[in-house]
């Protein structure tokens, strides 16, 4: 039996790309406003999407999401929290990619924080969630999920 060429950790099932984007919200006038930037670059170039993108080799998820909150928004200090992981054929027409979701919500004194627009992003903004433009990839579908976990936005 010959041995198979190549290093000892390749496998014959495919590799997908790992991804994280972040839910951020903020209580609006009574109802819930979520963070999105406009994408500077293909795909969806110029639509709106969650904040994220690439997990780098060997980073740890939590480092990755915020690293990626801090680079495409500027927000630093917020928590999150894993909330679920999307990975349907389609979702990235790079290719196939898992996403791990993370929601955040900001406290009442951080709901005046500024973000702002950086790395691969053209511009940053909170938009109320029932009236959300165009969305890039399966964000629609991860902010519908995430808001199921959110209390009801009453003042």
């Amino acid at each position: 039996m010959s041995a198979r060429p190549g290093p000892p950790y390749c496998y014959d099932y495919p590799r997908p790309a790992l991804t994280v984007d972040l839910a951020v919200f903020r209580r609006g006038d009574n109802r819930w406003q979520v963070l999105l930037i406009q994408r500077k670059h293909e795909p969806f170039a110029g639509r709106w999407a969650l904040p994220g993108g690439f997990v780098d080799e060997n980073e740890p998820l939590d480092q990755a999401a915020r690293r990626e909150l801090a680079e495409e928004t500027g927000l630093t200090d917020i928590a999150v929290e894993q909330f679920g992981a999307f990975g349907d054929p389609g979702r990235d027409p790079r290719g196939w990619t898992v996403t791990i979701a993370y929601l955040a919500m900001l406290l009442p004194h951080q709901k005046e924080t500024e973000a702002k627009a950086g790395d691969d992003a053209a511009h940053a903004g909170w938009f109320d969630v029932d009236r959300l433009p165009p969305l890039a990839f399966d964000h629609n579908r991860i902010i519908e999920r995430a808001l199921l976990r959110l209390p009801p936005c009453a003042s």
